[in-house]
């Protein structure tokens, strides 16, 4: 019976695939006849610009390689996806596609020669891409010098490295179609959300998924577990304490654009995005962002944890004892009320990498310590010191039990064996 099952699978995705490649090439084919030429300067501007909003460089660049160059192994439950050769170079590169070709890898998920690219390139996202901002984006990397670099083979692992199953999942989780805006709403938010949902890709990260790597989009934004990070990206949904419902607009739009906010700072991968795209966005823009993502409704699928995970007499000596570790070692910088002095000492009063569900953020914190990124809007960050070499697990387990369940917070209680965990991980 699976084998029958299996067999068919096969032949209902070859199919799809079929009408799929059909559809693509006369949609490709209409759309580029009604484009007219753009002014050569300006779309290439204008693609400089929308790369730095993708964070494009970000997985086209290997550790110390060139930038676009590709190369990078993006890690992913199913193995590592290499990214691609950007530059212009004829053999390795973009050098011999058209904007046509382009389109296709953006819009549809195909390659050149017509092969499907994997969703680690976030083309269910780029789907949602203009045709004019694809054009754009074509000719701003045709720009680039030629980088003779053959492109990586991935390193997934069976069965994953399967065209015929990868056609099967994208006929569970993909269905291409251009952004389209919603009357109702301002210019300014559909701005953002065009922004959020396209090249900014926010629910890449942000999104939880189930275990053949969809996204949940009864949840989307309501954040998830990065698993080859060991870093949760928080709800950017109104969940109050767990996501942005009592963030102000402003506080939204200076977080993404300097890195810190009176609620909040950037740290781990989120630091990185900021430092290279988010940052360089025009104020427009990061504004358009915020006035989205302050708009979403708040998702019921986040689930509160609970303080009454340990007996009230074994909760209370944890308490005790955080507080004694807190007026050692935290006092200073945040205060005796935890208010700290933003931006430079963060609030931990409501902060959400404290009251949120999961504790890794606020473990890796404590253990490694860190800084924001050094921007424009804040050139000169402060940052944390690590104390995984002062504080024993346990230790670290109380403070943070002791900060997570006061001034107002509350979130479930953290215990050694988590922080023991974390202890090893890498730091990025």
């Amino acid at each position: 019976m699976m084998r029958v099952l299996l067999i068919l699978s096969v032949i209902v995705a070859a199919g799809a695939g079929t009408l799929f490649a059909q559809t693509h090439s006369s949609e490709v084919e209409s759309l580029s006849a009604i484009i007219g030429a753009a002014d050569a300067g300006e779309q290439i501007s204008r693609g400089k610009y929308l790369a730095l909003v993708g964070n494009c460089a970000g997985c086209h660049t290997a550790r110390g390689g060139i930038a676009f160059a590709g190369g990078r192994a993006i890690e992913t439950p199913f193995g590592s996806v290499a990214s691609s050769n950007l530059t212009s170079d004829a053999k390795t590169g973009l050098g011999n596609w058209t904007p046509d070709d382009f389109w296709r890898a953006m819009h549809f998920g195909t390659s050149k020669s017509g092969r499907l690219l994997y969703p680690a390139f976030p083309y269910p996202n780029y789907t949602k891409v203009a045709r004019a901002d694809s054009d754009a984006l074509f000719a701003y990397f045709k720009t680039l010098p030629p980088i003779v670099q053959a492109n990586r083979e991935h390193a997934l692992r069976f069965p994953y490295n399967n065209q015929f199953l990868l056609a099967i999942w994208r006929a569970l989780y993909f269905r291409p179609g251009v952004f389209q805006p919603e009357a109702k709403q301002s210019a300014e938010w559909n701005r953002g959300a065009y922004l959020v949902q396209g090249l900014g890709h926010c629910n890449a990260c942000h999104a939880s998924r189930d275990k053949l790597g969809g996204l949940d989009q009864k949840d989307d934004l309501a954040g998830g577990m990065m698993p080859m990070s060991n870093w949760y990206a928080s709800s950017l949904t109104a969940d109050a304490g767990t996501g942005l419902g009592k963030w102000k607009k402003q506080q939204i739009a200076g977080l993404l654009k300097t890195g810190v906010s009176e609620r909040g700072a950037a740290f781990g991968p989120m630091s990185e995005i900021i430092y290279k795209s988010l940052q360089y966005l025009s104020s427009s823009d990061v504004q358009a962002i915020a006035e989205y993502l302050v708009s979403l409704p708040p998702t019921q699928s986040v689930a509160k944890a609970s303080v009454e995970s340990l007996p009230k007499v074994q909760m209370d000596q944890v308490m005790e004892w955080g507080v004694m570790l807190y007026k050692k070692h935290c006092v200073e910088c945040h205060g005796e009320t935890g208010a700290g002095k933003p931006p430079a000492y963060q609030t931990l009063v409501g902060n959400h990498t404290l009251t949120m569900l999961s504790a890794v953020n606020s473990i890796r914190m404590v253990m490694n310590g860190g800084y924001p990124p050094g921007t424009s809007g804040n050139p000169r960050p402060y940052g944390m010191p690590p104390f995984a070499y002062i504080l024993s697990d346990e230790e670290v387990a109380a403070v943070l039990t002791y900060i997570r369940n006061t001034w107002g917070n509350h979130a479930g209680v953290v215990i050694p064996e988590d922080v023991n965990f974390y202890r090893s991980a890498p730091v990025n």
